[in-house]
């Protein structure tokens, strides 16, 4: 179906600004998000897909803040997402290293976390996807040791934790042990502070709620399938426009271009819910579901970070058979904003890539380029002015030639 440059960028605009603006946020078991998820459906549907709906069970987050006080002194500090609450008094135990952690009795005390062991967001517990031993061994320390609660002093570290300063340590609705988060400038104050009585409140709380997935399907069911996705929630506080609107605004385009499709393939659009949280829900869901059929997936596309106003666009292919990274070279090569990337792990495409099925990983070249170091995503300031959505628009266009030519 032809459709112009204008008119792509302007649907694509009005789903950014839908998802962004006027939801605001869509945090995993917010309103936000299941808004966004039925408005993902009710359009698709509209341009004449089939489409599938699964429920999650997950757990909306809320805190009214956090409080740290040491000598009459309050320190400036965050409840970590997703974290039980608490109201607690007790020792201020200051530990920079797992081995001094495992030397020293942490029972009934605050555990206050610096320096080298708070160098990296800690992977949740129950992570499939990335999970080092030198994590798990950190949080089987810390359960066994009975602590009242922890305060985490860290620094930046985009590869981890995207843009955000102070990144909480724990982000886990699977880690009972409270925590608040810091930035390390502070924690070198509370210092002063170790061995010393503090009190430590955090108002946070979870809820128990319901997410979804949404699969859109054109064609022969039965055949083998081309799938194409981008995530649907964005973090806590956050806009998520590059993180995630434009990858879901791709989606929406696609579903309006290739309305009339009647290949030889099935296509799936899969908006997965839960990228940015962090039992992936929508993820382990899909795997749950086609536990037996990965084999039918001839190729996974995934849009995530794409449409940034700075710079092109990147398709970072994995392990594409010849013949399909012969097509992808000729649908771009002439495409002035489009070009071959550099492989990166951190999105949905994995699933695919780790199930032994080709991918495709599309985002902005800034975002590849700037991976280690960019102040973006996971923050405020990931909002719709930032997207360039002319990119947009050529990504959902070479998108659409690469699924015909094949």
């Amino acid at each position: 179906m032809f459709m112009d440059q204008n008119y792509l960028c302007n649907q694509a605009q009005e789903h950014v600004n839908y998802l962004c603006n006027i939801l605001q946020e869509r945090r995993v078991g917010g309103d936000g998000n299941r808004k966004a998820t039925t408005y993902f459906k009710h359009f698709v549907e509209q341009q004449g897909w089939l489409v599938e709906e699964t429920e999650l069970d997950v757990i909306d987050w809320r805190t009214a803040g956090a409080q740290l006080i040491c000598d009459q002194e309050s320190f400036d500090v965050e409840s970590s997402p997703y974290s039980l609450g608490c109201d607690v008094k007790g020792e201020l135990i200051a530990i920079n290293t797992l081995e001094q952690m495992k030397e020293r009795s942490i029972d009934g005390k605050i555990v206050f976390l610096y320096g080298e062991i708070a160098a990296e967001q800690i992977s949740p517990k129950n992570f499939v996807f990335y999970n080092p031993e030198h994590h798990q061994e950190l949080v089987a320390t810390l359960e066994n040791g009975n602590p009242l609660a922890l305060v985490c002093a860290t620094e930046h570290n985009s590869a981890v934790a995207g843009g955000v300063y102070p990144f909480p340590l724990f982000e886990d609705g699977d880690f009972d042990i409270p925590s608040v988060f810091m930035k390390d400038t502070e924690g070198e104050k509370l210092l002063h502070c170790d061995g010393k009585i503090v009190t430590l409140i955090s108002k946070a709380k979870r809820i128990p709620s319901k997410a979804f997935n949404i699969v859109a399907r054109k064609g022969d069911t039965t055949a083998p399938k081309m799938v194409i996705s981008a995530h649907i929630d964005a973090k806590i506080g956050t806009p998520g426009a590059i993180d995630n609107a434009t990858g879901v605004s791709v989606l929406l385009l696609l579903s309006e271009l290739l309305k009339d499709y009647s290949g030889k393939y099935l296509i799936e659009l899969v908006a997965f819910n839960g990228e940015d949280y962090y039992s992936v829900p929508g993820q382990m869901k899909y795997i749950e579901q086609h536990q037996g059929d990965f084999e039918q997936v001839l190729l996974n596309i995934n849009i995530d970070g794409a449409g940034y106003h700075t710079g092109g666009s990147a398709f970072s292919p994995f392990d594409l058979p010849e013949p399909m990274q012969t097509t992808l070279d000729e649908v771009i090569k002439n495409q002035d904003h489009i070009e071959l990337g550099a492989p990166w792990v951190q999105g949905d495409h994995s699933i695919f890539v780790q199930f032994g099925r080709p991918a495709i990983a599309v985002t902005s070249s800034w975002f590849i380029e700037n991976m280690e170091c960019q102040e973006i995503t996971h923050t405020p300031k990931d909002h719709p002015g930032i997207v360039n959505f002319e990119r947009l628009s050529e990504i959902s266009k070479v998108i659409q030639n690469f699924l015909l030519k094949i």
